[in-house]
Formats: structure tokens, C-alpha cells, sequence
């Protein structure tokens, strides 16, 4: 199509092909099997001039729109290849969502503000596919026949907490077996057995104060309203500073693996490599405060 519209153009096959770096019978081989595709003639040809027929002139019009747009999809398509932009859909837990994730892309849209974020925050193990979504992050042991990239970005650690004040009227507890003495806070959300995993034993509480939302339970034990267990993310500054001070350091669960979660093959858009490259060298040094 492309020798036909710049054969059009220029009026004959000789400027055509020096045009296209082509030689023209080259040019006439490809019209004619144009032609034959089409089942009509689009140039009416002798050795002193060429004309376009009726059916080439409205072919021609028709073709050179076609072959600009065309164009512009493929300009489309290299930007993307090369320069970071788009939609980007991502999916994570709620609390590394808001805690860890949101800052660290809003950081990476400042390098590249050409990207558009939609992050949605849910515990649930979503289907990148049928959802739509180009990244999940997911805390814990994988599938072993998991059909997607699993990059590994560190460990999501527990932690036991409570403030200053609050341990100085109650006490610290030395084991697990104190906690029955004590006021926790329980996360409503994925504590529904009313007791702490610590070692390799779940513990029951005496859960005065319960939240679904980590924040909140951070800010009731800032407030001195019990122990807290707790990603250690959600409250690496409360405890860097004091605000908070770690307990049961003995009996901490296990930390578990914190993965970055996409589809093979989409490291080839510039817009997924530089992602998965910000969020491999931002989201360890988070998790590791």
C-alpha cells in the first residue's frame, strides 16, 4: 500500500522507488500484487506517463489516511517501548498499600509524570488478568504453580509495641503467658481468633480495643491504650524516636515474603520495567527499616 501511495504521488516508479530505497520494479511488483489483492486496476501506465484510474483515486485518498494513522499507532506503541507512560493498575494489601506503596509510586510519578496510577487496596489475592491490573504486591508464601513473575522485595516483620506511658503504670511483659494481664489491640480484620500468633503458638488476649484499620490501632497505642502487634513497617518511625518501644522481641512470628507480582513479557513496555525497577530498589529499603 505504501509503494502504490508514493508511486501516486510522485507520478511515476522511478522517483517512487528512490523515495522508498526500493527499485522500481520492485514498485511495479508491489502494485500489481495490490491490484490482483483488490481485483482492480489502480494505474493506468505506457512508457511516456502515468494516471491514476477511478478506483485509484479513491483508493489513494482512502489508503494515505489509513497509512497516517497507521503511522501514528506505531509512534503510539514506540513512546511506550521507550518512554515510561500510560495506566498503570496495581493491586496490594491494605495496610503495605497505604503505608509502603503509595508514597513510593507517588515518588516514582514525580520522575515520571506521564504515568497514570491506579492503585487499589485489598487483602484478597486478585486475577491480574481478568481484573486488569498489571502488579500485585503480596505478602506471604506463593502458589508453586503460580503462572506469573514473583520478584522478591524483602520481609514483611511483626512486631510487638506499646507506648512509654503505658508501660509505666501496667508493666512490660517478659513472655507470652503476660499478655492476659495487659490491654491489647486487636485488628479485626485478619485477628479474628481473639489471640497473637508468637513463636510457633497462638496466644489468647484480653482485647479491650479492636479496629480493622492498622492506623487507627497505631494511634490508639500512641495513645497508650495497650500492647500492639503490629507490621513493623506501619511503625518503624514510632519506634526509631521512642513513641513506641518493641516488646516479646523472643516471640516474634516469622517474617513472611513480600512479592512483586506481574505477567511475563511486559518488561518490554518501558512504562513496566521502570516500575518494576523503582519498586525493586525502593520498596527493600522500606521494609527493612
Amino acid at each position: 500500500m505504501e509503494a502504490f501511495i508514493v508511486a501516486a504521488e510522485c507520478g511515476n516508479f522511478s522517483e517512487a522507488a528512490r523515495r522508498l530505497d526500493i527499485s522500481a520494479v520492485m514498485v511495479g511488483k508491489h502494485i500489481r500484487q495490490l491490484e490482483k489483492a483488490l481485483g482492480m486496476r489502480l494505474i493506468e501506465r505506457n512508457t511516456r506517463r502515468q494516471h491514476l484510474t477511478t478506483a485509484g483515486q479513491t483508493f489513494y485518498h482512502s489508503s494515505r489516511e489509513a497509512l497516517s494513522q497507521l503511522r501514528w499507532a506505531e509512534s503510539q506503541v514506540e513512546s511506550l517501548r521507550r518512554f515510561p507512560s500510560g495506566t498503570l493498575r496495581i493491586s496490594a494489601p491494605e495496610n503495605l498499600g497505604s503505608s509502603v506503596l503509595a508514597p513510593i509510586l507517588a515518588r516514582y510519578q514525580q520522575a515520571w509524570p506521564a504515568v497514570r496510577i491506579e492503585l487499589v487496596l485489598d487483602d484478597r489475592f486478585v486475577d491480574l488478568i481478568d481484573e486488569g491490573f498489571d502488579f500485585a504486591l503480596r505478602i506471604g508464601a506463593l502458589a508453586d504453580d503460580l503462572a506469573l513473575v514473583a520478584l522478591a522485595l524483602g520481609e514483611y516483620q511483626m512486631v510487638v509495641c506499646a507506648s512509654p506511658d503505658y508501660l509505666a503504670h501496667a508493666g512490660i511483659p517478659a513472655s507470652p503467658q503476660d499478655l492476659n494481664a495487659h490491654r491489647c489491640l486487636g485488628n479485626m480484620h485478619w485477628n479474628k481468633r481473639n489471640a497473637w500468633l508468637l513463636g510457633d503458638t497462638f496466644w489468647p488476649l484480653q482485647t479491650t480495643f479492636s479496629c480493622n484499620d492498622g492506623q487507627s490501632l497505631r494511634q490508639a497505642a500512641l495513645a497508650g491504650a495497650g500492647l500492639l502487634l503490629q507490621p513493623r513497617v506501619l511503625v518503624a518511625d514510632d519506634l526509631a524516636c521512642g513513641r513506641l518501644l518493641p516488646l516479646l522481641s523472643d516471640w516474634l512470628p516469622q517474617a513472611r515474603p513480600v512479592h512483586l507480582l506481574f505477567h511475563p513479557g511486559q518488561q518490554t513496555s518501558a512504562t513496566h520495567s521502570s516500575v518494576v525497577e523503582w519498586l525493586r530498589r525502593e520498596i527493600p529499603l522500606v521494609l527493612a527499616r
